[in-house]
Order: C-alpha cells, then sequence, then structure tokens
C-alpha cells in the first residue's frame, strides 16, 4: 500500500527508544502502519478523526502496542513537516 500522507521529519523521545528496543521492535514497522491509516488500537471515534484529518490536513494520532506490552504513540504534525514516536506519559 502507499502513503496517504507524507511523515516529514522522523523524531523519537528517549521513552519510545527505549521500548522500542525493550521489545525488540525497529520504529519502521510502526511508522509504516501509521502511513498507510492502520491507527493501531484507537476507538472508532479516533480513527474517525483520523479519517477526516487525512484529508483535511489535521494532526494524525496512532496507538500501537509493543510486543513487550508497551504503549507507543505516532503523532503527525498537520503540516505534515514531523511524525514522533512517543511514550503516552511522555505527551
Amino acid at each position: 500500500m502507499s502513503p496517504l500522507f507524507p511523515l516529514g521529519q522522523i523524531v523519537a523521545t528517549p521513552g519510545a527508544l527505549a521500548a522500542l528496543e525493550r521489545a525488540k521492535q525497529p520504529p519502521t514497522c510502526f511508522l509504516a502502519r501509521h502511513a498507510i491509516g492502520d491507527w493501531g488500537e484507537l476507538d472508532p471515534a479516533d480513527i474517525a478523526e483520523n479519517e477526516y484529518s487525512v484529508v483535511h490536513g489535521f494532526r494524525l494520532l496512532s496507538n500501537y502496542k509493543t510486543e513487550a506490552g508497551e504503549k507507543i504513540w505516532i503523532i503527525t504534525e498537520a503540516d505534515r513537516s514531523a511524525t514522533t514516536l512517543l511514550l503516552p506519559e511522555e505527551y
């Protein structure tokens, strides 16, 4: 599948990098899902918000769980200049 939007500069918080290392998972597996509109574990209202935001150029949020059971969020800014991997508590 093709990406639905540009990710811009990709950055990650220390907490997200540590969680990915603990799970032995690369960030690319989550970034690829985010870019094609697989938003992970979001409720239907948040999924609908993302679908609207792709079309209208607003911020996008995905919520994934690593194989170690930790939550990772991915946020792409409205202007698509940057995408950040972070832990929910780092928001």
